[in-house]
């Protein structure tokens, strides 16, 4: 029963932090100074104009009638049709997480191997050569911007190699001249460019958190057991050291799904943050404000796995709370 009132009291918190989400969301763009309708159509629109997409849109309705009809056609699954591209506002972002979704998984699996391995290896030749120049790599990583790493390798690996295209995506299906190696090499200069700077991040944290678990009582006792350094290291310290590695992690993951403009614009990939860019470029608040609550609710959706993830890790966390 701890656990399943755990459970619920995280649903709970979920459904209310979508529930404020919306709002601000909501009146984010319902602040907007000007008429909503304006600001769509442009200073050249015509007073007819703007009169017919006010009612199209329902701006003459009060603010909380809109409110209500926004959650309700999300919760139905209907939701708003796209001024610029006369679509559906999920179907589109449907279509463009078919080229965010892999890339952010594989920065992530990316960032995953990366980390995990330098941070280890950091933490076991602490304060030695090999734990300062994982720190010094680290510390240079996070200090690249993700659009100019992002151009840099575009030149090194696309101008001067030329062992991939330099931007642009082909598709994941065959009949379109893409494929799936062609999908995963045209996303593999972008994902490296997002994996930097959260590999640097997520390294330096694991290397702190391995180096706090080692310092405990059972590591001391495992090794006098006879373990040897490698499988005390892997077996025991590093799942308890899993618990704040997870939390940067999936902040990291909730930011690469969101946080993919720049790098999307850079590289021409048709994804998400290239949607949001263009919707906002042609005024198409209907869609950013789907988008943006979409990506609202993956973000909330990821940190709630990480709490199941907590528990499951560290079933002390479940036996106290409960």
């Amino acid at each position: 029963m701890g656990a399943l009132a755990l459970l619920l009291r995280r649903l709970a918190s979920l459904s209310l932090t979508l529930l404020v989400a919306s709002a601000l969301v909501f009146a984010a763009l319902e602040w907007l100074p000007g008429n909503a309708a304006e600001v769509m159509l442009g200073e050249s629109a015509t007073p007819e104009a703007v009169t017919a997409l006010t009612q199209k849109l329902g701006l003459d309705q009060p603010a909380a009638t809109r409110y209500v009809q926004w959650v309700s056609g999300l919760l139905q699954g209907q939701p708003g049709i796209s001024l610029s591209y006369d679509e559906p506002t999920f179907a589109l972002l449907a279509e463009r997480m078919q080229v965010t979704g892999p890339l952010a998984l594989m920065a992530m699996v990316l960032t995953v191997i990366v980390a995990l391995s330098l941070g280890v290896y950091a933490a076991a030749r602490h304060g030695r050569l090999g734990d300062v120049a994982v720190m010094s790599a680290g510390q240079v990583g996070l200090a690249l911007p993700n659009f100019w790493l992002a151009i840099l390798l575009i030149l090194l690996f696309a101008v001067k190699l030329q062992w991939v295209g330099a931007g642009g995506f082909p598709g994941w299906s065959e009949d379109d001249g893409g494929g799936l190696m062609a999908g995963l090499k045209a996303l593999l200069l972008p994902a490296l460019a997002l994996a930097c700077v959260q590999a640097a991040i997520l390294a330096r944290v694991t290397r702190s958190a391995v180096l706090e678990v080692m310092r405990e009582d059972f590591v001391r006792t495992a090794r006098a057991k006879g373990l040897s350094r490698r499988a005390v290291m892997w077996r025991h310290v590093l799942r308890n050291a899993m618990v704040p590695v997870l939390t940067v992690m999936g902040l990291q993951m909730a930011n690469l799904l969101t946080g993919t403009i720049v790098v999307e614009n850079v590289f021409v990939l048709p994804g998400v943050g290239r949607l949001v860019f263009q919707a906002i470029s042609n005024r198409d608040l209907v869609l950013v404000r789907d988008v943006v609550m979409a990506l609202v609710a993956l973000v909330v959706l990821i940190n709630f796995v990480v709490e199941l993830l907590y528990l499951w890790l560290d079933p002390r966390l479940k036996r106290g709370r409960s």
